[in-house]
C-alpha cells in the first residue's frame, strides 16, 4: 500500500484544508465539493484526509460495518452476535466515474437466487463507504444512473437492491467528497445541494509558496516514508485535535442569535429549501468545536456562509459560483447584535493556528494567503471587440428562453442522457437476449420460458427451477443517450446588426441550456471574415460555450463554406475519439454566402457532406427584413435537416420541428 502524502504538508489551500477538517470533526455538515483547475492538490488533499479520520468500532465479521451498539437489523450479514466487535480505521472508499450499477450497489447471484431461493449478495462501493468517506473523482462527469443511486443513499441513508422480487438493503452513510474541473462541466443541481460545503481552489500565483510546493513534492517523490516520517509529529496532533472537537461538539450551543443571523443570511442570498439553514448551523458549530470553543460567535456564522452558500445560489448554469461579501457583511451586522451569541464586531480569537501550518480556528475562508480562488459575480459592460478591420464589439445576449428537445432520429446507443432514443442499462424493457459477458439485468420471464423445457432432462424433482448459465436472458432496454450538439454559427457583418446578434446569441444560450439539461457535449464553430474557427472543441462545459458565444464578435464576409468545412472536421475527429455519440448539428445563419469564388456553391457542396453522413441537422434561420430571400431553407434541403426561425425557436411549433427533423432523416436515408 502506498504512503498517502501527509495532509498537514499541504501548502496553502487554506479553504480546502478547513472544509475537509470541518467535515472530520462533524460528517454530519454534508460533504465537500472541491471545484478548481487541475494540479491544484484536490485528490491529494482528499485522499490525505483518510489518515486523520478517526478509527470506528464495528461488529467482527460484518461487511457492512454495523455499529455494535445498534447493529442493523436488517443488514444482509445479520443477526449479529453480541459482543463480537473489532476497531479499525476509517476508509475511503473511490468511486470510479465508469463504474456499473452493481459495482457501486452490490450484485446478486441470479442463478443461485432462482434455483435455491438463496439472497448470495457481493456488497458495493457503497456498503464499503458506510461510516467512512466515499470519494468521487471527476464528480461532474458521472453518469446519471449512478448519480440518481447516490442521491437516494444519501437522503435516505440506506442502499437498496430490488431486483425480480428480490430485496436487500443496508445502512450507506458516508461522507460524500468530490472533487471537478468546471472546464468539463457542471453537475446536475441536486446532486450539486447534496454536497453540504464547496470550495473553489487555484494554484497560488506567489512565487515563494510555488517554490515550496515543488520542493515538499519532489522530496515526497523521492521517499513517500520517509517524507512521512518527518511531518508524522503534525499528523498525529491534528489527528487529537479532531477527536477532541468531536468530543466538544455537543457541547458547542448555538444560540437563537447565530441562529437569526444563519437564517437571514440564506434568506438574503434567496437559497431554494431550508437545507442551506441546517448545514450552516452544523458548520458554525463545527468551527466553534475546531476552535475549541462552546458558543459559536458571528465569525463562526460568516465563515459557514462562505463555505455553505455558494454553490446554492446559482440560478442557471451560467451563473459563476460566489458569494457577494460585502452584502454578506451588511445582513450578519444587521440581523447582529452584542451578547453572548456573537454578535460582536472583535470575537475571541480562540487559540492559535494548529501544528503544520493548518489555518487558524478563526482563520476563515479567504483569509490573507489563501491560495483558493475568489469567485466574483459577473459584472456589466460589454466584452472587447477583437482584433480585425471592420469588425464590431461583442454584444450581449438576449434572455434566455425554454426550448423543446430537438431529437436526433433513430435509435443509438451512446453516453446515457436525456436527448434521444437509445439503448442503455437503464430504461423501459424492450426485449431479451442471451447476455454477452457478465449478466446484469435479467429477464425472468424469457429466463424462465428458456429453462422450463429442459426440466425433466435435468432431473428437477423439487419446487425449485433448474436453471443453467445458457438458460438465462439479459433484457434489453430502451432510454435516453447524450448527444454531441455542435453549434455552427455566423458571425459575419450580415449578422452585426447589434439587437439582431443579440436575438441570435439569445437563442443559442436557449439552446445551450437544453443541452446542460439533458446532459450533451457542446461544441462552437463561427465563421466570419475569411475563415472559420473552432471557438470551443467539443466539451461538457456547457458554462464554456456560454462564456465563448457572450465574447463573440461579428463583423467582415460570410465565408459560409469554411465554417461548414470546419464542422465537418470536428465531427470526424469527435466519431474516432467517442463513436457512439450521435451528433446534431445547429447551424445559425441567413444563408447567406460571400467572399471567394462561387461562395453559394461551395458551401452547397460543404452542406451535402453532412446529408452523406447521415448527420441530423437544423439551420436557424436569421433572416431579417420584410424581403427574406430564403437562403437558410436552401442550406437546411442541402444539408438533409430542416429550417426554423427564430421566432419558431421560441414558440410550441417547434414541437412540428422535431418531426420535420426526423422525417427528413428518414427520407435521406
Amino acid at each position: 500500500m502506498s504512503t498517502p502524502y501527509p495532509f498537514t504538508a499541504i501548502v496553502g489551500q487554506n479553504d480546502l484544508r478547513m472544509a475537509l477538517l470541518l467535515n472530520a470533526v462533524s460528517p454530519a455538515v454534508g460533504g465537500v465539493l472541491v471545484r478548481g483547475e487541475k494540479g491544484t492538490a484536490k485528490s491529494t488533499s482528499v485522499r490525505a484526509l483518510s489518515a486523520l479520520m478517526p478509527s470506528v468500532e464495528v461488529v467482527s465479521g460484518c461487511r457492512f460495518s454495523c455499529r455494535p451498539d445498534s447493529p442493523g437489523l436488517e443488514c444482509p450479514d445479520g443477526p449479529h452476535e453480541s459482543g463480537a466487535l473489532e476497531s479499525r480505521p476509517a476508509r475511503m472508499v473511490e468511486l470510479p466515474v465508469g463504474a456499473s450499477e452493481d459495482r457501486l450497489v452490490g450484485a446478486l447471484d441470479i442463478e443461485r437466487a432462482l434455483a435455491e431461493g438463496v439472497k448470495a449478495f457481493e456488497p458495493g462501493l457503497l456498503a464499503d463507504a458506510h461510516r467512512g468517506i466515499l470519494y468521487v473523482d471527476e464528480v461532474n462527469l458521472l453518469h446519471d444512473h449512478l448519480v440518481d443511486l447516490l442521491l437516494d443513499a444519501a437522503a435516505m441513508g440506506a442502499s437498496y437492491v430490488e431486483r425480480e422480487g428480490i430485496s436487500v438493503r443496508h445502512a450507506a452513510r458516508f461522507l460524500l467528497v468530490g472533487t471537478m474541473n468546471p472546464e468539463e462541466g457542471e453537475l446536475r443541481p441536486q446532486l450539486l445541494d447534496r454536497f453540504g460545503l464547496t470550495v473553489e481552489v487555484a494554484a497560488s500565483r506567489e512565487p515563494d509558496q510555488r517554490v515550496e510546493v515543488v520542493r515538499r513534492r519532489l522530496a515526497y517523490d523521492d521517499d513517500p516514508a520517509g517524507f512521512a516520517a518527518r511531518w508524522a509529529d503534525e499528523e498525529a496532533a491534528v489527528r487529537a485535535r479532531i477527536v477532541a472537537a468531536r468530543e466538544l461538539l455537543p457541547s458547542v450551543r448555538l444560540g437563537d442569535g447565530a441562529l437569526r443571523q444563519i437564517a437571514a443570511t440564506c434568506a438574503a442570498f434567496e437559497v431554494d429549501g431550508m437545507r442551506a439553514d441546517i448545514v450552516m448551523a452544523r458548520t458554525a458549530t463545527a468551527l466553534a468545536a475546531w476552535a475549541g470553543r462552546t458558543d459559536v460567535l458571528a465569525e463562526d456564522v460568516r465563515q459557514a456562509a462562505l463555505l455553505a452558500l455558494p454553490h446554492r445560489r446559482r440560478r442557471s448554469p451560467f451563473d459563476a459560483p460566489g458569494l457577494d461579501e460585502d452584502k454578506l457583511d451588511e445582513t450578519l451586522e444587521e440581523f447582529g447584535g452584542p451578547g453572548e451569541d456573537g454578535g460582536e464586531d472583535d470575537p475571541d480569537p480562540g487559540p492559535d493556528g494548529g501544528p503544520g501550518g493548518q489555518p487558524a480556528p478563526d482563520e476563515g475562508p479567504r483569509g490573507e494567503g489563501d491560495t483558493a480562488a475568489r469567485p466574483e459575480a459577473g459584472e456589466g459592460g460589454e466584452p472587447q471587440a477583437g482584433p480585425g478591420g471592420g469588425e464590431q464589439s461583442a454584444v450581449r445576449a438576449a434572455e434566455p428562453f425554454r426550448t423543446k428537445v430537438l431529437n436526433v432520429p433513430g435509435i443509438g446507443q451512446g453516453a446515457a442522457g436525456r436527448r434521444s432514443r437509445a439503448r442503455t442499462e437503464q430504461g423501459r424493457t424492450t426485449g431479451a437476449r442471451r447476455p454477452q459477458g457478465a449478466l446484469t439485468k435479467l429477464h425472468l420471464s424469457a429466463t424462465v420460458q428458456a429453462a422450463a423445457p429442459h426440466q425433466r432432462v435435468r432431473g428437477r424433482s423439487g419446487p425449485g427451477l433448474v436453471v443453467r448459465r445458457d438458460d438465462l436472458r439479459q433484457a434489453t432496454r430502451e432510454g435516453r443517450e447524450s448527444n454531441l450538439v455542435l453549434f455552427v454559427v455566423d458571425a459575419s457583418g450580415s449578422m452585426a446588426a447589434r439587437q439582431r446578434m443579440s436575438a441570435v446569441k439569445g437563442a443559442v444560450l436557449s439552446l445551450l441550456l437544453d443541452a446542460y439539461q439533458r446532459r450533451d457535449k457542446v461544441g462552437l464553430v463561427t465563421f466570419r471574415g475569411s475563415a472559420a474557427e473552432v471557438a470551443l472543441p467539443p466539451t461538457s462545459s456547457v458554462d464554456a460555450a456560454a462564456s465563448r458565444l457572450e465574447s463573440l464578435p461579428t463583423g467582415g464576409r460570410t465565408p459560409l463554406a469554411a465554417g461548414l468545412l470546419r464542422a465537418h472536421d470536428v465531427l470526424r475527429v469527435e466519431r474516432l475519439r467517442d463513436p457512439a455519440r450521435r451528433a446534431l448539428v445547429v447551424v445559425v445563419t441567413d444563408g447567406r454566402a460571400t467572399g471567394g469564388p462561387e461562395p453559394v456553391a461551395l458551401a452547397g457542396r460543404a452542406a451535402r457532406l453532412f446529408a452523406a453522413d447521415g448527420t441530423a441537422s437544423v439551420v436557424v434561420d436569421c433572416e431579417a427584413g420584410p424581403v427574406r430571400l430564403g437562403l437558410a431553407g436552401q442550406l437546411a434541403g442541402e444539408l438533409g435537416g430542416t429550417a426554423v426561425t427564430l421566432d419558431e425557436l421560441r414558440a410550441d411549433s417547434i414541437a412540428g420541428l422535431v418531426r420535420d427533423v426526423q422525417g427528413t432523416s428518414r427520407r435521406a436515408a
